[in-house]
């Protein structure tokens, strides 16, 4: 399972970064695809806040610019490798009890979790690209299969 989440965590940080070089371009980059940016790492540091056993580092809606939030992309991989290389892989399947937006109260798997991180990554990037282009715009291309083709992020499966 480690073996999954680490390369899934480095393709993360490069899409979030490409995502957030394409916002910080974009002349007329749409208020809302910033402040969708700024929530894909709001949201990693309270999911890691969760796991940890700690406080949020930030909003989940955070204000930040195209710049930061490349910037917490950077520390967030470093804090994901560094989790992922003390977890274990029984730590994948440690419960974490947390209570969601709304308050309810829900018990989620450590794997189950980072597995959520990544897709929600890829969920907002979408919004994003569809924000800019909408805008004029050109989003940036962050498929995962694009970034192992081009070497950017390594196979899961090699």
């Amino acid at each position: 399972m480690l073996d999954l989440f680490s390369p899934l965590f480095t393709y993360d940080d490069w899409a979030n970064r490409e995502a957030a070089t394409s916002v910080a371009r974009a002349a007329a980059a749409p208020l809302k695809a910033r402040k969708v940016l700024a929530h894909i790492f709001g949201t990693e540091w309270l999911w890691y806040a969760r796991i940890a056993g700690g406080t949020a580092k930030m909003a989940v809606w955070p204000e930040l610019t195209p710049e930061q939030c490349a910037a917490e992309s950077s520390r967030l991989l470093e804090t994901w490798q560094a989790f992922l290389g003390s977890a274990g892989e029984a730590g994948m399947a440690r419960p974490v009890a947390y209570k969601n937006s709304k308050g309810e109260p829900w018990n989620s798997s450590v794997g189950d979790i980072l597995m959520h991180i990544v897709m929600h990554s890829a969920y907002h990037r979408g919004q994003i690209a569809t924000l800019l282009r909408d805008s004029g715009g050109e989003p940036a291309y962050t498929d995962y299969i694009h970034a192992v083709r081009t070497g950017r992020a390594q196979s899961i499966f090699r």
